[in-house]
């Protein structure tokens, strides 16, 4: 049987065993550092995703001095078109929320109904979230092997944490989870099928990881998840059709602003849309309750076959 035909087969065995019950998704909106290190836009950003209907607001907390060598602080940003300092460092800084800030936006969400998040970097960072509380903590895919961070994730947390798992080996994923599982923690995980890239091409975006993450951890973790970095928001229907429960798109309010990851971010109309899209497709993964509906017998008695 030729490979295509042997994708098909398997897919569709897979959805039929394996998604009978399709769940409702969970849009994260992926502010992120588009902020530029102004408040006044990180809550226009929490109210544009909580109008677009968005589940949660994501941001992100590092300590730049603790995340980065001395030469890496000091060295100029790669592209400095898109810099916020002199150095990658003053950076960084810049585009840092203090603790303090990132409790009043956890605050603001809660006030126009929207959940909020943030990724941590580095373990001073993942002390400070922790005391906020939120519903879950990411970890982004550069920081999965970071076992000091994780080991307090872990262990000084008891909320859920999320995970990307972009440029990680499958042996490196096996660790993370084993990691969770050691002291019966790895049902408190979430986890993101994701290519890390800005953006990314759809070839690249490899949806079939999803299956994959789903056949390997999906009987030990809390659920799968599709971090995309692609444009537009075609293939995320598909990416929760083949069991992403989570989606989690970067958010801006305008693409052509300053900054890495405004070009792979949504805009509002684009994230309303997709939210909007994701929930029809929600309620279409059913199977006929009964082999006749409702709004098909007018057809039938009008349009099916009888032998004269």
């Amino acid at each position: 049987m030729p490979s295509t035909e042997l994708t098909s087969a398997f897919l569709k065995i897979h959805i039929m065993h394996k998604f009978d019950e399709y769940h409702p998704p969970i849009v994260v909106a992926e502010i992120g550092c588009n902020h530029m290190g102004d408040m006044s836009i990180a809550r226009d950003l929490v109210d544009l995703a909580a109008s677009a209907k968005a589940q949660y607001a994501k941001f992100q907390k590092r300590h730049p001095r603790e995340l980065l060598t001395q030469e890496q602080y000091n060295s100029p940003h790669p592209y400095q078109p898109f810099s916020f300092g002199e150095t990658y460092g003053a950076h960084r800084e810049f585009l840092e929320f203090t603790t303090e800030q990132h409790q009043e936006l956890m605050d603001y969400c809660q006030k126009v109904g929207i959940g909020y998040s943030t990724s941590v970097w580095d373990s001073t960072s993942a002390r400070e979230i922790i005391g906020l509380n939120p519903d879950y903590i990411k970890v982004p895919s550069a920081c999965n092997n970071h076992y000091e961070m994780l080991e307090i994730l872990r262990d000084s947390y008891q909320g859920d944490v999320h995970v990307s798992f972009g440029m990680t080996t499958r042996k490196e994923e096996k660790q993370f989870v084993n990691f969770f599982a050691e002291n019966q923690n790895a049902h408190r995980l979430v986890l993101y099928a994701c290519t890390s890239g800005y953006p990314v091409r759809f070839e690249d975006a490899n949806l079939l990881e999803i299956t994959r993450l789903n056949d390997s951890f999906g009987d030990q973790v809390r659920a799968i998840g599709f971090s995309g970095h692609h444009l537009g928001i075609a293939i995320d229907q598909a990416a929760f059709t083949l069991g992403a429960t989570w989606i989690e798109r970067h958010f801006t309010k305008d693409r052509t602003w300053k900054g890495t990851d405004h070009a792979a971010s949504l805009e509002p109309g684009g994230l309303q849309k997709l939210v909007r899209d994701l929930t029809a497709t929600f309620k279409a993964l059913h199977y006929k309750p009964v082999e006749i509906l409702e709004v098909e017998k007018a057809q039938r008695d009008k349009l099916k076959y009888r032998k004269l």
